[in-house]
Formats: structure tokens, sequence, C-alpha cells
């Protein structure tokens, strides 16, 4: 770091402001959005699926203005954030923090923005908790970051921007090759199941959470607590892949005071809370230790009989369509909704003969590798475009990105000071703003 920049906290060059808790009885289709976590998305906010309200004046604190920086408090995506770039009024909601900096006069929002680029992975380590990750405004504000003198915050914000628009337009190409997989594989499953043939109801093909258990009753006889077996939970079953990554999972000698779901080789699996997932929580169980698996108590388990391949009913069930049929067939309370076992049980299945089944297997994994193969190399691609991106941002931060004539230019401008004293100047600023 050059010797006219300074280190400091982030909490003293910037406010933060965490969101109102609306209640859902207040819920308007139309009038000022509400910003939710769901609602930053890719670097951006929008507002497109907000939830709205009645304007109140009593809400002016929690009002989001354009060029705000949002960012995710709490859930699988804490530390995601996003721009606010519309002129339109909004709300920010519960759980998620307004980050803005403490002086407009000494502070680029277009340089905070790309300063909390570079900090992303730092704030994810910071976050706390297992299933519902959180970070705090006040782990947000210990972080050490660089500050730079202002003219070269606008120099730096400015080849930032150049930089990241060709690497940007190579990471959409990248995505719309990627939704344009996405349509091929379901375009092959749907090609596969259509012809004529006899549909059959699926509970006449498939016992169905034949296994739920509850400890300590054991699963089957001769299973107990000195037997070892693996525990799945949801986040470790890939759909897309069909695969169930066992090399992360644990493995019990004592079943602990819980509600499992129990399962067998061949068995397949199916999160009933996540049917309408781009990549639902689906797959056939393989290499089990001991043959058999623990999950989580929202799986669905389908077992075959001897008329149905496992594999079968899997490319079958990954389907798009089935997919949103299930999703339109859950029921619950908002976030306890399910797939119901009745729905599964009288959804209609094609069922050729075993040998078809086979053919059929074969046929979509011959064209879905490929597939794969393709994913993998754009996976790859997006990786590298990521790093080459945090590459420039800490170069940027560490004061090397401007060439020396840039430099020289920056210390031109009649703004030009040190970032020291733009720092003092920012905490005198915020003192007397205090204390009016």
């Amino acid at each position: 770091m050059r010797k006219d920049w300074i280190e400091c906290k982030f909490g003293e060059i910037i406010t933060f402001k965490n969101g109102y808790a609306f209640k859902s009885r207040g819920y308007l289709k139309s009038g000022i959005p509400v910003v939710r976590i769901g609602d930053i998305k890719e670097n951006k906010v929008l507002i497109e699926n907000a939830i709205c309200v009645d304007e109140n004046k009593d809400l002016k604190e929690y009002e989001i203005v354009k060029d705000d920086i949002l960012i995710a408090m709490s859930g699988a995506t804490t530390g995601k954030f996003g721009r606010y770039n519309l002129n339109d009024k909004a709300y920010l909601n519960q759980r998620v923090g307004n980050i803005k900096p403490l002086s407009d006069k000494y502070i680029s929002k277009s340089f905070l923005y790309y300063l909390l680029s570079q900090l992303k992975r730092e704030i994810e380590k910071s976050a706390y908790g297992g299933a519902q990750p959180n970070i705090s405004s006040k782990k947000i504000e210990e972080l050490t970051v660089a500050l730079a003198p202002l003219p070269e915050q606008r120099a730096i914000v400015k080849k930032l921007e150049s930089l990241f628009s060709s690497l940007d337009a190579g990471v959409a190409d990248l995505k719309k090759a990627q939704q344009k997989l996405k349509i091929y594989r379901q375009a092959v499953l749907k090609k596969a199941f259509e012809g004529e043939l006899t549909n059959i109801k699926i509970e006449n093909l498939v016992s169905i959470d034949q296994n739920v258990i509850v400890n300590p009753r054991p699963p089957k006889e001769g299973f107990d607590d000195e037997f070892e077996c693996q525990f799945v939970p949801m986040k470790l079953v890939e759909a897309l892949n069909n695969k169930i990554h066992l090399e992360e999972s644990a493995v019990f000698n004592t079943l602990k005071g819980k509600s499992y779901t129990y399962f067998e080789t061949g068995d397949v699996i199916f999160a009933k809370v996540t049917p309408c997932m781009e990549n639902g929580k689906i797959a056939v169980a393989k290499d089990l230790k001991n043959g058999v698996a623990l999950g989580s108590s929202e799986f669905h388990v389908f077992r075959c009989n001897d008329e149905l391949l496992s594999e079968y009913l899997f490319y079958f069930i990954i389907q798009d369509k089935f997919r949103s049929d299930a999703e339109r067939a859950m029921t619950g309370a908002v976030g306890l909704r399910r797939v119901p076992k009745k729905f599964i049980e009288d959804y209609e299945i094609p069922l050729p003969s075993i040998a078809e089944q086979k053919a059929i297997v074969k046929q979509i994994e011959s064209r879905l590798s490929v597939c794969d193969s393709i994913e993998q190399n754009i996976k790859e691609s997006l990786e590298k475009a990521e790093a080459l991106r945090q590459s420039i941002l800490k170069k940027a931060f560490e004061g090397n990105l401007l060439t020396a004539q840039e430099l020289a230019e920056c210390k031109l401008a009649e703004d030009y000071e040190p970032a020291g004293v733009l720092l003092e100047r920012i905490k005198v600023e915020h003192s007397q703003v205090s204390a009016a």
C-alpha cells in the first residue's frame, strides 16, 4: 500500500442500517416496494417480484435511494450484496443491511461498492451459525480496509469498470450457454418419455416412505447402535448429476434422538421440500456404507418393484413437468410446504418393459454425459473469470492498479489530498452531524 493511502476500520468510513420488520398482514400488490434478501441477485437489487406496503412517513430511516448498497445478513446467501440502481423509493426489510459512505463528499459510492466486492469472501467467512448462517453489522464494521485519495478513488472505479465490462460480457455468454444446456437436458428427458406407452400410477410400482424411523426404534431387524451408517443431509444430494456426495457425509455409530428417513442402495430419494428447485434434491442411492443410510426426515424414499428401474424413475421425476406439478401440489403453511405422498402415488408414469427402460436410460445418459462435460468446462471458465475478478480487485486495493501516469494525473486534481487527511475530514464531518 502506498504512503498516501491509509488503513482503517470499515466502520470509520461507512454507515450501516439494518432493515425494518414488516408484518405480512400489511403486504400489498402495489405501493412502496420492500427489498428482501431474495430480491438481491447477481450484484443487483431487483424489485419485479418484491412485496409492497403503504407509504409511511415514520419509516423514513428505512428508505432506500439510488446507488445504495444492500447486503444479505442471514440465510444461505449471507454476504450476497447488490446495488439499488432505480430512482423509485423502496424500503429496507429486516435482515437486509444498507451500507452507505459516511461522507458522500469524501468517499465515492462506486469505490465503496468495489471495496465491498473485494471483501466479499472475508464477509462470508465471518458468518456464524449452522443451517441458518448470520453476520452482524459489527463484524462488517470491524473489517480492515484501505482508503485511497478521492481522485484516485474515481480513477480506480473508472479502470475497474472498463476491465470488468469485457469480463462481464464473457461471463454473460457463459451463462447463456448454461441456460441452453438446461433447455437441452429437459428436451432430452421429455423426448425419452414420449410415445405410445401405457401409463401406470407410481403407487403400483413403488413403495414410498416404508422406513421413516424415530429413535430409538431401529429402522430394520439387525440394525442397532453399533452398526455404522452414513447420514445424508439434503445439501449433499445433487439431482443435476444424480449424485450423493458421500465423501462429505457423517457416519453414525449411535443413533441420536431424532427422526430419520432410512434408505438402501437402489432407492430413489426425493426431498419433499424442494421439488421446484432447479437442482432439486433427488438421487438414486449408490455406494452406501453397508448398503444403507439415514437421511433427513424431509426425504420421500421410493423403492421400485421388479417392473421399474430406479434410474428410469429418477430421470422421469427430474423433468420440469413433474417438478412443477409437484410444486403446485404442495400443502401446508408458508415455509412448511411439502409434497404430499398422495400426489406421488397418484402420478402416472409411462411403463415400457425393463429392457426398453434400460435402453431409454442408456440413451439419456449418453446424451447427458455430453452436457456434463460441457457444463464442467463452463463451470471452470466461470471460476477462472471470478478468480481474475478477485485478482484485479486485490491489485486495485493494494494501490497497484493505476499506471504511473494515471497516478500523476490524480495528484494534479484540485481535490487531491492524502487519504489520512481525508479520513480526518470524514471524522470531523461525522462528529458535527452527530452533535447537531
